[in-house]
Formats: C-alpha cells, sequence, structure tokens
C-alpha cells in the first residue's frame, strides 16, 4: 500500500532558485526510502514537502501534489500533520522547545491530546530504544551534537507516526550510536509499518538498511531503484563499495560482509599495505600547542580531567569518541573559548575554531562578504587569500548566494572557509563533514592535507573512522573525559571494533588508496 507519493512535484525559493523539479515519487507502507545526493541537489527540501514546512512555512512557488496516504499535504498545516508524520531536521539544536530532555519530547504528545498514561509509556519507550535514558533529565543545551540529536528523533518517534522523515540522522552520531538508531528504524519498518524516509551522507551503516534509493540531481530524480543498483555506481557509496570497484568485484559489495566473500583475493598476494600513498604516516614537526593537567566542565562540573596533550606542525589529528566524551570541549579549551578548571595551555601560535553549528558565525549577505570578514576584522584584507579558500573548498561558484540560502553542507564548508582564511596555524574543526556530500569532502581533506604540508596544524573532531582512515596522520580517542588512545592512525584504528571498512576486509590496507597503490607497477611494499 502507497503511504507517501510525490506527485510532479516542483518548487521554488522566494526570488531563490528551483530547488525541485518535476518529482514523481513513491513510498510503501514499511519501506525504507533512502535519498542521496550532493549538497545542495534538493534532499533536505524534499523532506519538507512530506509535512509541509515546504511551502507552508517556507513560502515560494511550489505545484504538483504530495499525499501522505488519502491526505493532500497542500491543504493541512504542517501541525494537522503532527500525528502522521515525524520529522527530525537536519539540525537538531533547531528542534527543541523545552528546556528539559523528557519533558521536551513529550510536548508533541501533549499537543496532540494524547492521554497521560499512554504519554509516559511512549516517552519512556523511545528513552530506552535510543539508549538517552540517562539524559531525561539535562537540558538540550548540555547535550553533545550527538545527543541532541537522538533526543530530536526521540521526539519525532514519540508520537508513533505512520511516516518518519530524518534528515542526516546519523550526522552527529558515534559508530555505536548510529548502528542503534538505524536499528530503531529498522523495527519501526519491519515491526510496525512505518515508513521511513532518510537522507545521508554516511552511507556505510543507512545503504544496507534501504529498501529502495532515490538519487538527486539538481533538484531532479536521476535514479530511483534497489540500493545496490543505485549505490554501487555513486560517488558516495560505502567506501567497501568503491574497493569492491577497484578490485573487479561483481557486484560490488555494499557491507563488509559481502565483501569478505571475495576474501582471499588473488589480486593481492604478496602485496603489503603501501604507506606512501596516505598522509597517515607523516610525522609532525615542533609542538605549538601544548596542555597539561587540563581539567574542563560545565560550571563546576568536570567533563575533561587530567589531559596532556601536545599538537605539533604538520600534525593532522583525528579526534574520535563517543558523544558526550569531551571532543567538543577540549576544542574549546584549546581554542580558549572555555576557562580551565585546572591546569595550563600553552599556545605558540594562532588557534582558529569551526563549530559544529556553521550557522551560529554566519552573517554577512554573501558567501564572498562571509569570507572576506575575517581578514577585514584582522586589519590584513587578502583578496587572493579569500579566493584561494573560495576556490579550495568549491564555493566560488556560490559567492554571490546568501548564507542562509545555502545546504547544510555548504554552510559547513563556508564556515570553515571563513575561518581558515585568518591563516591561524592551528585550525580546529568541530563534526565538519557534517551534511557533506563526497565531492565537497574530498575538496576539504585535500585542503587539510595542503595546510598540513605547510606546517600548519589540524585538529578534527568526529565520528567518521573513514575520514580519519584518509586524512589524519594521529588519532586520539575521549572516553568520559580521558584520553585513552594516542598515537599514530593506522595504530589505533587497527585496535578498534570501529576500524575502516578497508582494514576490516583486507588487513594490512587502511584505504582504497592504499590498495590502489600496491596494484600500481613499483607500488608494492
Amino acid at each position: 500500500m502507497t503511504a507517501l507519493r510525490w506527485i510532479d512535484v516542483g518548487f521554488g525559493w522566494p526570488d531563490g532558485p528551483v530547488a525541485l523539479r518535476d518529482i514523481d515519487l513513491e513510498a510503501a507502507s514499511g519501506e525504507v526510502l533512502l535519498v542521496v545526493g550532493d549538497s545542495g541537489s534538493g534532499k533536505s527540501t524534499l523532506l519538507r514537502t512530506v509535512n509541509g514546512l515546504v511551502p507552508h512555512a517556507s513560502g515560494g512557488r511550489f505545484r504538483g501534489e504530495v499525499l501522505v496516504g488519502d491526505q493532500r499535504v497542500r491543504e493541512a498545516r504542517p501541525r494537522d500533520l503532527a500525528g502522521t508524520v515525524g520529522f527530525v531536521h537536519q539540525d537538531p539544536e533547531a528542534q527543541f522547545v523545552v528546556d528539559h530532555v523528557e519533558h521536551d519530547i513529550a510536548f508533541s504528545l501533549e499537543n496532540l491530546g494524547v492521554a497521560e498514561a499512554v504519554m509516559r509509556r511512549r516517552v519512556e519507550e523511545v528513552l530506552d530504544a535510543l539508549g538517552i535514558a540517562h539524559l531525561r533529565h539535562r537540558s538540550p543545551a548540555t547535550l553533545s551534537g550527538g545527543e541532541r540529536q537522538r533526543c530530536a528523533v526521540a521526539g519525532a518517534m514519540a508520537a508513533a507516526p505512520s511516516v518518519l522523515v530524518l534528515d542526516e540522522p546519523t550526522s552527529m552520531l558515534d559508530p555505536q550510536g548510529a548502528d542503534d538508531l538505524l536499528a530503531v528504524v529498522s523495527r519501526l519498518a519491519d515491526d510496525l509499518g512505518t515508513t521511513v524516509v532518510l537522507a545521508e551522507h554516511r552511507l556505510e551503516r543507512a545503504g544496507p538498511l534501504a529498501d529502495r534509493v532515490a538519487l538527486l540531481a539538481d533538484g531532479r530524480i536521476a535514479q530511483v531503484g534497489a540500493a545496490p543498483d543505485v549505490l554501487t555506481g555513486y560517488a558516495g557509496a560505502p567506501t567497501v563499495t568503491h574497493l569492491g570497484r577497484l578490485l573487479g568485484w561483481d557486484p560490488p559489495p555494499l557491507t563488509v560482509r559481502e565483501a569478505r566473500r571475495f576474501i582471499p583475493d588473488p589480486k593481492l598476494a604478496g602485496f603489503a599495505a603501501h604507506g606512501a600513498a596516505n598522509p597517515a604516516n607523516f610525522v609532525g614537526g615542533e609542538a605549538i600547542v601544548r596542555s597539561r593537567g587540563l581539567s574542563v566542565g560545565h560550571g563546576s562540573t568536570p567533563v575533561l580531567t587530567g589531559v596532556d596533550l601536545d599538537l605539533h606542525e604538520g600534525d593532522v589529528v583525528a579526534l574520535l569518541g563517543r558523544n558526550g566524551s569531551g571532543k567538543t570541549t577540549l576544542l574549546r579549551a584549546l581554542a580558549g573559548l572555555a576557562d580551565p578548571l585546572a591546569g595550563r595551555i600553552e599556545r605558540d601560535g594562532a588557534v582558529a575554531y569551526v563549530p559544529q553549528d556553521p550557522g551560529s558565525m554566519l552573517f554577512a549577505p554573501t558567501v564572498r562578504a562571509e569570507v572576506e570578514t575575517t581578514p577585514r576584522l584582522l586589519g590584513r584584507p587578502d583578496p587572493a587569500g579569500v579566493q584561494h579558500w573560495l576556490d579550495a573548498l568549491g564555493l566560488t561558484a556560490l559567492a554571490d548566494r546568501h548564507p542562509r540560502s545555502l545546504s547544510s553542507g555548504q554552510r559547513q564548508r563556508l564556515a570553515i572557509a571563513a575561518v581558515a582564511v585568518g591563516g591561524a596555524p592551528v585550525l580546529l574543526l568541530d563534526e565538519p563533514t557534517r551534511g557533506i556530500d563526497p565531492t565537497s569532502r574530498a575538496a576539504l581533506e585535500a585542503a587539510v592535507h595542503a595546510h598540513a604540508v605547510a606546517g600548519g596544524t589540524v585538529v578534527i573532531a568526529t565520528h567518521d573512522v573513514e575520514l580519519a582512515a584518509r586524512c589524519a596522520s594521529r588519532v586520539i580517542v575521549l572516553g568520559d573525559g580521558d584520553v585513552v588512545a594516542d598515537g599514530q592512525a593506522r595504530d589505533v584504528l587497527a585496535g578498534s571494533l570501529f576500524a575502516p571498512q578497508v582494514l576490516r576486509v583486507l588487513p594490512p590496507f587502511l584505504t582504497v588508496a592504499e590498495v590502489e597503490a600496491a596494484l600500481t607497477p613499483g607500488g608494492r611494499g
């Protein structure tokens, strides 16, 4: 039975570009429909048509019909669909209404007039399902990005909607949290018949979950079909799929389990990882930032305790750890934005910080003006530097756009450019690949590598172990405010339950690039 249908849908922003063109698509009851595509391709806009945020809240030029069951979205207000469509924003910060997690989850149920006994049961069920019962009495403002993301999903699930729409729901989740969330989504679809529409860039977990995949390009449906048919040719496919294409595995696998069927591969007999193909073997220079006995907290409550850390010239550091382990707190302390409770930090150069939420630092009327602001405030206008970072992060074509008209991934790149243009030798990036498409991610990785080769230092707080494998020289793992691992990226990642996919399939290879180098004449280790 069809639960959701788009019929000849088109949409253009008020006085802005066309975002959706000729969309004809449907999702069956109990189906998981995955929506993929580059940043700015229209994914978030498409998802917002399901509960009427587009066009009711957005304005703009809308045509066609969106049907949720028999209900025409154009004739219903978003609040009329609240009991039918559960929606999770790309930015969970925008979703909270009440400054108390448990009460915020219950808020939509109260507005729907759900009986108190039923409401208490549903709230308890989603707290347990998403592993956030310990956060029930916390303020959302005190949570990590990933914790806020899980709480936002809980709020959408509590109303038991027939359609659940999730925009980048795992973008800030640690690997275990992402697994747990997607397991719940799968159970909702399989056991309760909930229709799930999911937009994601991190496809290692989301790809195998999908019944069908819709690929968007320039606001149009470029391809729709079963996950293997669409994802095996997609640039953002799981890393193990790229590995399969390189080695000629047919069909290319979507999961590590599928890839293991091709092992051992005789083409790789006798080959060892060729580290020169990966910047992960780069050794840093002099220490430029040092912390000793560092303790930092919210108020008087410690989040980090006794952290000793040196950051070296040329380092690219991946800062890993589960949600709430203290990654953002450490970056803010290193940047001088959080005062230590104890210990000290020494800096031999300027430190620049890009937060998780890029929207919090974008105020100029155009993309170019945003990047020009930092050197102007520093008293050294730098047109060449501005153009360099616009080019490096793929923003030149967007230079005249208003930052608020950009997709989440485009705003993320803009925030990095606006900070990096200031020339600080130390760049601290908090979840920089959140909402970023494969092309943009490659541009970011190249820019990070270039900054390190020039003697700069980059620290990336991330849950993306594939990113860490490709560009980190060093990995630091936090656990409950302590450093639990610190070493060469290969050594730390090899000992992880959440190791990169290539390492799990073809050890000791860390990345697809290493495998390719080994297969290249003269590339044997």
